[in-house]
């Protein structure tokens, strides 16, 4: 075995490239059964980023279900999923290009059943009774302040036509029929709140008609979130609350009533439709993850005996969760495996893998293992990150050489970092870098309180828990606390700007449709996240002094390193002006920064080139400010005032 080449840090050759990492990988999405047929979304970098839904039946065989050039998206919140939805095997999906809903059986055309218009529809379920769908609608063309958002019919015979179940709050989710179809559930909220701040478990009976009857909330409120309601076999309404701190799971009957209590975590943020964190399996048996710990486990609930047992396996994320008739079906991953459609045998529990995010091999003395980290913060508390130190077999480091750091802030900003496999963290640390991937305060798997602790302080805690993570590595003499870089996208973004502009340990970053002025994203952005701020930062314009005193772009003069800006032109979230302000204050400045802007693109790329030009960018602009040598050739990018 040949001995290790010593090389300076990033200055390794990684077989991990960007080229390598586009055309291998692919993003997997929403789970959906129909009887002993699974059903899952395909994100692919390789066709432009379309999204493909892709059907396992029982035999074995893998199939595309729909052709190109349908893209199954729904723009819903922006953020959409809970693009489709299958019964008896026929698909019903929304098509990115015009956001008009389909049918599609297979050997068929996928025909239109949604009227052209400014409408978009998400999260639907099925009405077999009434022969309809049932939906989340979100207009944009009744309405000159911002859209309105309802629960409605979608007709399945005739024009598909469309009628309104519920309207008047600002937000729905979530409709779920009883299995006898007389009793709708649905979850709603109202501005300023965010669905993980306060929601409203509804339920009516339905008329004759098909029209909903009286309503009666059963659970929730404005400082109570209740996740993913559910109907069991035998008609008893299920659901997620966080009332006692944590979200945990309970169920309704004339009562509400604990299945188990535990400091852990079964729901998540609802940043999108159709989350899922359990279903049934069979009529008395819960197939449940929850995360504690920043770690996802995998158990089983007998709703009878209220008995959870956990389930043994290697996955730490697990998502979408679904099942029925013996079985359940969701997405997993661990810090060795990436993303991978999984279904399993309740009574076995054997579990066979259907489709993995990435096909590749990858030796393994070229990937990093992440380490749980748990460090010191402002105000004698403690926050959390992941921690992934270089490693590449072909390579050693200098004696007495310390790596560059990259922190990453992940987005939301109320989410979360995943501990499951990432070629993009293995790209950087197979190179030399290490890695901080840091669950700042606000974050969520930690508990109600520890979300909160965002609020009204965004900008602050996060960038404190950021800075004070690399600070923490640096004093365990674990990376180069001269050459520490943070990046982060969308919200991330901003807390990478705010950190480089308020605080003075990092020396270069990198910010991805990352917001620079606050007050432009709490007057230019969509309705989803229009009062998000109110509890991030205050209610606008009454505190209009704190959202200046927080906004980098007024503050460039405290920015004294360089940056590197990527940017989608389509970006509705977080528009491009947001990047062009800040680079030309830093340019006025006279400071290093690059901007990378891409067409077609919106918030976050999907395209392959894309996502391949913004990392090897994000590679090369570190080359140029920390002054290593990368192994191979990187397409340049243009970097003003070096």
């Amino acid at each position: 075995m040949a001995e290790p080449t010593t090389a300076p840090y990033g200055s390794w050759k990684s077989p991990i490239t960007s080229d390598l990492l586009v055309a291998g990988t692919v993003g997997l999405g929403q789970i959906a059964l129909d009887g002993e047929a699974v059903y899952w979304v395909e994100g692919r970098p390789a066709e432009a980023g379309r999204n493909v839904i892709v059907r396992r039946t029982p035999d074995g065989e893998v199939v595309d279900v729909t052709p190109a050039p349908f893209n199954v998206r729904t723009r819903a919140h922006e953020y959409g999923s809970g693009a489709f939805t299958v019964t008896e095997g026929t698909v019903y999906f929304s098509n990115d290009a015009d956001q008009r809903w389909y049918r599609h059986t297979v050997g068929t055309e996928p025909q239109p059943l949604t009227p052209a218009g400014e409408q978009r529809y998400a999260d639907a379920i099925v009405d077999q009774q009434r022969n309809r769908l049932i939906a989340v609608q979100e207009d944009h063309g009744n309405s000159s302040h911002e859209p309105v958002n309802r629960l409605v019919s979608i007709s399945l015979t005739g024009n598909g036509e469309v009628q309104v179940l519920a309207s008047g709050d600002d937000f729905y989710s979530s409709p779920r029929l009883s299995p006898d179809g007389s009793q709708l559930s649905w979850l709603s909220w109202n501005h300023p709140n965010m669905p993980w701040d306060g929601t409203q478990l509804w339920l009516a009976q339905l008329n004759t008609d098909g029209s909903v009857g009286e309503k009666k909330c059963v659970a929730g409120g404005k400082a109570e979130s209740i996740f993913q309601p559910e109907w069991s076999s035998d008609g008893v309404l299920y659901f997620v609350s966080d009332r006692s701190g944590w979200w945990n799971l309970y169920r309704w009957q004339q009562e509400i009533e604990p299945l188990w209590e535990m400091e852990a975590e079964f729901g998540l943020p609802q940043w999108v439709f159709g989350m899922s964190t359990y279903a049934f399996a069979a009529a008395n048996r819960l197939i449940c993850t929850y995360t504690r710990e920043g770690l996802w486990h995998l158990a089983s609930l007998d709703t009878e005996k209220k008995e959870l047992s956990e389930i043994e396996t290697d996955f730490t994320d697990i998502s979408s969760v679904q099942g029925s008739g013996g079985q359940a079906a969701f997405i997993a991953g661990s810090p060795t495996n990436p993303t991978a459609v999984v279904l399993m045998d309740v009574a076995t529990g054997k579990l066979e893998v259907l489709r993995q995010s990435s096909q590749l091999e990858i030796d393994l003395g070229y990937l990093s293992t992440s380490q749980a980290i748990a460090f010191p913060t402002e105000n004698n508390l403690t926050a959390y990150a992941i921690f992934y130190p270089p490693q590449n077999k072909d390579y050693t480091a200098p004696e007495g050489e310390k790596p560059p750091l990259i922190v990453k802030s992940h987005g939301g900003p109320t989410a979360a970092t995943s501990s499951t496999f990432n070629l993009k963290i293995q790209y950087w640390t197979s190179r030399g870098f290490g890695y901080l991937d840091v669950n700042y305060g606000g974050s969520t798997g930690y508990g109600r309180e520890y979300r909160q602790r965002l609020n009204s302080a965004w900008g602050i805690v996060d960038v404190d828990d950021c800075v004070n993570a690399a600070k923490y590595l640096a004093e365990q003499g674990l990376v180069n606390g001269t050459q520490m870089a943070i990046t982060g996208g969308s919200a991330g973004g901003y807390t990478t700007l705010a950190a480089l502009t308020f605080r003075d340990v990092f020396k270069a970053g990198a910010s991805h449709y990352g917001v620079s002025d606050l007050e432009i994203l709490a007057t230019d952005t969509h309705k989803f996240e229009s009062r998000y701020l109110d509890g991030l930062i205050g209610p606008y314009p009454e505190r209009k002094d704190i959202y200046i005193a927080r906004s980098p772009i007024h503050f460039t003069d405290q920015l004294a390193c360089p940056v590197i800006f990527f940017q989608g032109l389509e970006d509705k979230i977080v528009p491009p002006n947001q990047a062009e302000a800040m680079v030309a204050a830093l340019k006025a400045k006279n400071l290093p920064v690059a901007y990378v802007p891409f067409a077609g693109e919106q918030h976050g790329f999907r395209r392959a080139e894309n996502i391949k030009r913004a990392l090897d960018g994000e590679f090369y602009f570190y080359s140029r400010i920390f002054g290593f040598e990368p192994a191979e050739a990187i397409a340049p990018v243009p970097i003003d005032n070096l």
